[in-house]
């Protein structure tokens, strides 16, 4: 059998000359989709005409569901709150042939058209990438098949809508003793979103991100195509859509994979002073046949009564020694730990717990452990995130930087950003920990460093809109594009996770040699570079009359 590049040209030579175009002019930057809150070089009158045209255009598709072109700026909007552009329409599918009849119609009316499509989630992307300037975006969650079904036996498994919250998988699949196996620290994201990323936690280095434990895929392609897919069927596609950017097609069904779930978590703290030790220790719990659930970490800079903030929601091993425990003006580093258990077993979990902490070299005076339910371990972040509802903080700027380093350059990363770059505040936490990268599909589009042990290291910055200072927005992305430029010029080997470049070439190096590849399944699966225009991968082709 051929490639699918050589198939597909066979079957669309007429279609050649649009692919290179496709290519050729994403080599342009398009400087107007690089600048946040700014407007593209367009004048009133064209953008009028355009709208218009693809008003009526969309209007004549027969659907089950409905387009929306009124009242639809909040799909100009994400979590990142930086980039806002704005769609001619709103697709509210009630089926995948609505997705699939839009995509289809677009495709078909070819480069006589600029409309492009998003897929849109919870709306939690960074820098745009789930927005379609002047093109049509898809609300995901608006979908209704298939009715979420969870499969017990040898081998459990749950059929959901890829506009399905995994906050929702949770509780579906807990009526059956069950729940997946890997997960985000954040539980209100759609599956769509997380698998066309990676969806990384601290269960990665024992299961792999969520792209690695998926059984079957339904897709809706850049042709409009509805097609199944897995190892066994249509493979590369499989292999494409997952941590493929939204690039190839859109997920708009997946069968995850189940284990039986536990009803309570030992949720445990610690503390380290020394980055050295800190990620040795990390690196051995990693490395461990018998090891916790769930392993992740934090850099703590500069923050006074950090063990008193503590004790809300968790309880100190020795009250008194931790009274007297002094975090101002310190670098810490913080180990987080968790160990599933049933009620029944909470004898042999202590004794496991015990046995895996003497093994550590943490602060003694900072252990903090609480029992929780299995549920509210897993739902912890929307805690915080109802907290800053209520104070108004939760819809600010979220410039994050998330990066994946090698084993090899963590302690010269370490050194150089947490000793120079950011020496007195985060303005939001750093997660590090450590993963296995022996753990995780190499079939798919993610990419990661070289190395077998990579750390992952985020910074979850939140930026106050009218500062100047430094909890602005323009001082934490000059901090953060300092950090990018000591790892580039170190040559540490870094990838981001949750990418965002500005040019081509700067995807050519993210890729590195499964560039190839990821251009040959665009021509493939999304030939005219309709799907997913936020991520300025590609650009659709350029109609020339």
């Amino acid at each position: 059998m051929g490639s699918p590049l050589s198939s597909f040209l066979k079957q669309n030579k007429p279609l050649f000359f649009r692919i290179f175009f496709i290519l050729f002019f994403s080599c342009i930057p398009d400087t107007a989709n690089l600048c946040s809150n700014l407007s593209l070089a367009t004048t009133a009158v064209q953008t009028h005409s355009a709208s218009s045209d693809n008003h009526f255009s969309l209007k004549k598709l027969t659907l089950d569901g409905h387009f929306s072109f009124e009242n639809i700026h909040y799909a100009a909007k994400d979590f990142g709150n930086t980039y806002h552009f704005h769609p001619s329409a709103v697709l509210y599918p009630k089926s995948v042939s609505d997705i699939s009849s839009t995509i289809k119609h677009i495709f078909n009316i070819g480069t006589a058209s600029q409309l492009t499509v998003a897929a849109r989630g919870h709306g939690h992307s960074l820098q745009g990438q789930a927005q379609a300037h002047q093109g049509v975006v898809i609300n995901m969650p608006s979908l209704q098949e298939p009715v979420m079904k969870v499969h017990t036996g040898e081998l459990p498994y749950v059929d959901v809508s890829g506009g399905e919250l995994w906050i929702n998988i949770l509780h579906e699949t807990l009526k059956n003793g069950l729940a997946p196996k890997s997960w985000t620290d954040y539980l209100h994201l759609t599956v769509g979103g997380t698998l066309s990323n990676a969806g990384i936690s601290g269960q990665a280095f024992l299961h792999g991100p969520q792209i690695n434990n998926v059984y079957k895929l339904e897709v809706v392609t850049g042709k409009g195509d509805v097609l199944t897919c897995s190892e066994q069927q249509n493979a590369d596609l499989f292999h494409g859509v997952l941590g493929g950017l939204g690039q190839f097609g859109i997920i708009t069904r997946a069968r995850i994979s189940l284990e039986p779930a536990p009803k309570m978590v030992r949720w445990i703290r610690v503390l380290y002073s020394e980055f050295s030790i800190f990620t040795k220790d990390q690196e051995h719990l990693i490395s461990s046949e018998s090891s916790f659930d769930y392993i992740e970490g934090f850099v703590i800079i500069n923050r006074t009564g950090l063990l008193n903030n503590w004790r809300s929601s968790f309880n100190p091993r020795d009250p008194l020694q931790a009274s007297k425990f002094n975090s101002d003006g310190k670098v810490l580093y913080c180990l987080e730990m968790a160990k599933h258990f049933n009620p029944d077993e909470a004898g042999i979990m202590d004794k496991k717990t015990e046995s895996l902490l003497s093994k550590l070299s943490f602060i003694p005076s900072t252990l903090f452990q609480s029992d929780v339910s299995y549920v509210d371990f897993l739902d912890r972040v929307h805690v915080s995130e109802i907290k800053l509802r209520e104070k108004g903080l939760w819809e600010v700027p979220h410039p994050w930087l998330n990066l994946l380093i090698p084993k090899s350059k963590i302690s010269d990363f370490a050194q150089q950003v947490f000793g120079e770059i950011l020496k007195d505040n985060s303005n939001g936490p750093i997660l590090i920990y450590p993963v296995n990268k022996s753990k995780w599909n190499r079939k798919t589009s993610f990419v990661t460093p070289d190395e077998d042990i990579f750390y992952l290291v985020a910074f979850l910055s939140s930026a106050l809109p009218s500062s100047r200072g430094t909890d602005g927005l323009e001082h934490i992305n000059n901090q953060h594009q300092r950090i990018l430029d000591v790892s580039t010029r170190a040559n540490l080997g870094i990838k981001q996770y949750l990418p965002h470049y500005s040019t081509q070439k700067e995807w050519q190096a993210h890729f590195g040699p499964q560039w190839k590849l990821f251009v040959q399944r665009k021509y493939a699966y999304d030939p005219l570079a309709i799907l997913a225009p936020g991520q300025r991968i590609f650009q659709k082709a350029i109609p020339f009359l």
